[in-house]
């Protein structure tokens, strides 16, 4: 089994350049959540040429709703949802910056050339196992698009999250690898 990456955002080239599909990886630094709804007004505020509330060069997003906090904690379960939900947004976020995703299963051909095309990742959670990567989460504030509740834009400040290089920027798959 190979060695844990250590990563710390934001991610330049050298990070992206350096994963393998297959690659665990530990994140430590601020990441972003965001799902569909959150994604839909972020595609639609770079196109009005709005400035939107993160940079999102070198950027990572979670594709994440976490539920309320329990006393003593940043969140509360943290799991990832089902990415091929983002995949009509994603290659235009890949587009301005995005260098990596992180959400559970596969990603549609556009988000994979866009992948390769822009040089990103994405990355895969381990789907059910949200209260433990809460764990790994030491803040989370809103700071867009809160009226979607829990699925507004969070900035989230995070230790050691774990995930696993689902696709490189070089079209290798985790996936098609298993399938083997």
């Amino acid at each position: 089994m190979s060695e844990t990456r250590k990563l710390t955002t934001p991610l330049g080239e050298t990070d992206i350049r350096s994963l393998k599909a297959g690659d665990r990886v530990e994140i430590t630094g601020t990441i972003y959540t965001a799902r569909d709804m959150a994604h839909k007004r972020l595609c639609r505020a770079i196109a009005n040429g709005d400035r939107l509330a993160f940079e999102l060069n070198g950027a990572i997003i979670y594709f994440v709703g976490p539920t309320p906090a329990p006393p003593g904690r940043a969140v509360g379960a943290a799991g990832p949802t089902t990415s091929s939900r983002m995949d009509p947004f994603s290659p235009k976020l890949l587009e301005n910056g995005l260098k990596a995703m992180i959400g559970k299963g596969y990603r549609g051909p556009e988000v994979r050339e866009a992948l390769k095309k822009y040089g990103a990742v994405h990355l895969s959670a381990i789907g059910g196992a949200g209260a433990l990567l809460s764990r790994h989460i030491t803040s989370a504030k809103i700071i867009a698009y809160d009226d979607l509740g829990t699925e507004a834009v969070r900035e989230l400040k995070v230790v050691d999250f774990p995930a696993v290089v689902a696709y490189d920027a070089y079209g290798g798959n985790i996936f098609k690898e298993s399938q083997k």
